[in-house]
């Protein structure tokens, strides 16, 4: 008789703005949704990182991590990700350095490489940003050379090193809906994270890849990798039905680049869909998993199945914060996680 691992739950959470609330309260409720999952047993709680969008507050993953860690105990907290072309190699590796010494064992250093927005935006925030597959790469290689404080001749690595220096370093992981990252994960030896929920199609196909092509590192042994979707969970197939017929009104959008408040059920159940619209959510669908408790352990099991990894990263996104929350504990539920121990 076959066994199910035991599957481990994360979150990935954008700090969105809902209906008729401010970006405080969108930051401040992901401050709640990290300590929930602390509290519940969720494995890791990443944040973000999105420009010039004023439906998601999270902008600077970083800046967030070290709040979110401060206000939590024991699970691990990182960027899902941070937009590595943005930025120099040098000081992602002294902000990461930096929440590794604060907060030893408890720090991700999830990379992409998308802009996070429009590429306008993009451009405003490192106008030297070519979008190169060389360029990513060789950012790639000096971030890693920064946390290991490598010593690579006739190279900036020879004069210049990431401070403060800790025991440990960040744990790396490439995030990505495509398989170049996962290309990039496995030649470096990082962890490998897909965005089923940005692409529905390729990704066991893909995981198997970076697994086939993994090298071992300094970083990880043996291949390390988990898998996200959008997630919504409900006590009732009628409320999951609701929930995700709002989800889908949002992509829809954002896919139109109609930007807005995230929308109810209602505006969902009424909204005048065009036949190629239907085809979009159609094709959207396999980006979402929504059901009861029952209904979605047997289909996130399936999920973790067919990419044969044992971590599923959960998004949720809602109209309303508490049907959020209690998606994410109904979740923890019916994988029975295991509460952490109250001090």
């Amino acid at each position: 008789m076959e066994t199910t691992p035991q599957i481990r739950l994360s979150m990935l959470d954008q700090s969105p703005v809902r209906p008729g609330a401010t970006p405080r309260q969108a930051v401040l409720e992901t401050v709640q949704l990290a300590q929930l999952a602390d509290r519940l047993g969720y494995s890791r709680f990443w944040v973000s990182e999105h420009h010039n969008t004023p439906f998601l507050a999270g902008t600077t993953p970083e800046v967030l991590m070290a709040h979110l860690a401060g206000q939590t105990q024991r699970i691990r907290v990182g960027s899902g990700g941070v937009m590595l072309p943005h930025y120099s190699a040098l000081k992602v590796a002294e902000n990461f350095r930096m929440l590794e010494t604060l907060f030893p064992g408890r720090i991700d250093l999830g990379i992409g490489r998308a802009p996070g927005s429009d590429r306008f935006t993009a451009h405003v925030l490192n106008p030297g940003n070519q979008f190169s597959d060389e360029e990513f790469a060789e950012q790639l290689m000096d971030l890693k050379a920064f946390l290991f404080d490598e010593e690579v001749p006739d190279t900036i690595h020879a004069k210049v090193k990431a401070m403060p220096q800790a025991p440990t370093v960040p744990e790396p992981w490439l995030l990505s809906s495509s398989g170049q990252s996962g290309l990039y994960a496995a030649h470096l030896g990082m962890a490998f994270s897909f965005a089923q929920f940005i692409n529905p199609n390729g990704g066991p196909k893909l995981m198997q890849l970076y697994r086939d092509r993994f090298q071992p590192s300094a970083f990880f042994q043996q291949p390390t990798a988990n898998v996200a979707v959008f997630v919504l969970c409900a006590g009732t197939e009628d409320k999951a039905h609701q929930l995700r017929a709002a989800m889908e009104l949002q992509m829809l959008r954002i896919e139109q680049n109609r930007r807005g408040p995230f929308p109810t059920y209602e505006e969902a159940r009424d909204y005048p869909y065009t036949a190629e619209e239907r085809g979009r959510l159609a094709y959207n669908r396999g980006r979402i998993l929504s059901g009861t408790p029952a209904q979605l352990r047997e289909q996130l099991t399936d999920v973790a199945r067919s990419y044969q990894v044992d971590e599923i990263v959960a998004v949720t996104i809602t109209a309303e914060f508490e049907d959020r929350l209690r998606s994410y504990e109904l979740l923890a539920e019916a994988f029975e996680l295991t509460p952490a121990a109250t001090v």
